[in-house]
């Protein structure tokens, strides 16, 4: 009796399987390889990020009264940007990586809130030159910054109800195997 229930399941799986066809992207949903180079591109900037920092000359703020805090901030910005320089680079071979991607997105989104603070500094104790610079540089990101964010959240809708659609399909199943037996049939 046992193994007819789990040979039902089984069945009930591969007809599942087998009688759906494989899953189309949503309309709004980009493919992997029209948003690879997306990832590329916030990984080079990132990577475009860092020489602009080492111009940063935090140490002379702090001899002229900065708080010594942009340093930690410089320091922070540096290896935030080398960050995400390795997660775009690993999330180029797997983008349907919510968690990945997740992490990306969290990663951008402190280093350009670092990168205002270093700016303010720049405009006060540096150049606002510099300072123009630096925002320039950060302003080149939004794009691609924007454009993924729009990714991630496309993709974790679609996941949402792929997952939605997966167990509705185990309920049935479970449905249909914990069904009591008709009394017609005899062994």
């Amino acid at each position: 009796m046992r193994g007819i229930g789990v040979g039902t399941a089984v069945l009930c799986w591969a007809t599942a399987l087998c009688g759906q066809t494989p899953p189309q992207p949503p309309a709004g949903l980009e493919t992997s390889w029209e948003i690879v180079p997306v990832i590329q591109d916030i990984g080079a900037h990132a990577g475009r990020l860092l020489p602009a920092l080492d111009r940063v000359d935090v140490r002379a703020w702090i001899d002229r009264g900065a708080s010594e805090t942009y340093l930690e901030q410089l320091q922070s910005c540096r290896e935030q940007a080398r960050a995400v320089q390795d997660e775009s680079g690993n999330l180029t071979h797997n983008p349907e990586r919510l968690a990945g991607g997740m992490s990306l997105l969290f990663r951008l989104e402190g280093l350009d809130l670092m990168l205002l603070s270093l700016e303010d500094g720049m405009r006060k104790y540096q150049t606002s030159r510099d300072a123009e610079a630096m925002a320039s540089l950060r302003a080149q990101a939004e794009p691609s910054r924007d454009r993924f964010e729009r990714y991630l959240v496309q993709l974790a809708a679609e996941q949402e109800q792929q997952l939605r659609v997966m167990d509705e399909e185990a309920q049935r199943c479970r449905a249909l195997v914990t069904a009591p037996k008709t009394a017609g049939k005899k062994k």
